[in-house]
């Protein structure tokens, strides 16, 4: 069992049908429909019970991606040698959500999320592996001379997560091969001054 600041102890079952409450909401209706009193009775729960441990829904559906509740997949990005390859690979997996049935929606709905909690926009890019896997993997293309020296491997992330996100808010023409290309223009032997 575990403390939220000063309140009382959170019950493990309360806690676990509150997540799966809200995680099974989010994908069938979507976060602008996703309310705390709709949770609570999924959950079967009282409200007050949700606001003590979460202040808000953003927060809530926060806490659902940082355990993979949304998201399940891992988006590991793996080191063949060449980084543009990699990094490829890593996106084709990653533009797989919006490809697969719903996959925009969730997308478009977690962006919602994250204009009202700012947590939410960080667990994102951690549950894509931006955070962490595709930075690392920039870092040795560093390393390995594929990318130039005192690269901004942070920000290159945050700028593949930023195309991620601005195709999925198209809704009519959604062309995923744009991101494949731009990152193919990024990391291309030679395309940045080493």
């Amino acid at each position: 069992m575990n403390e939220h600041r000063s309140g009382p102890v959170r019950s493990t079952a309360a806690r676990e049908a509150i997540l799966d409450a809200t995680s099974r909401l989010f994908h069938n209706q979507g976060y602008d429909r996703l309310t705390i009193e709709g949770i609570a009775k999924e959950a079967g729960v009282g409200k007050q019970t949700i606001y003590r441990w979460w202040p808000s829904r953003g927060a809530l559906i926060g806490e659902c991606l940082a355990e993979g509740r949304l998201i399940p997949v891992d988006f590991v990005v793996p080191d063949t040698g060449s980084l543009a390859a990699d990094v490829e690979t890593w996106l084709r997996s990653v533009l797989s959500i919006l490809e697969a049935p719903e996959g925009g929606a969730l997308l478009r709905s977690l962006v919602a999320a994250a204009t009202e909690d700012a947590g939410v926009g960080a667990h994102l890019g951690e549950s894509l592996g931006v955070e962490k896997y595709l930075t690392e993997r920039l870092h040795g293309g560093i390393r390995d001379g594929q990318l130039a020296e005192g690269a901004p491997v942070e920000q290159l992330g945050r700028a593949i997560l930023g195309a991620i996100i601005v195709e999925s808010l198209g809704r009519e023409a959604h062309d995923p091969e744009s991101i494949v290309q731009l990152t193919r223009y990024l990391f291309a032997p030679g395309a940045a001054p080493r």
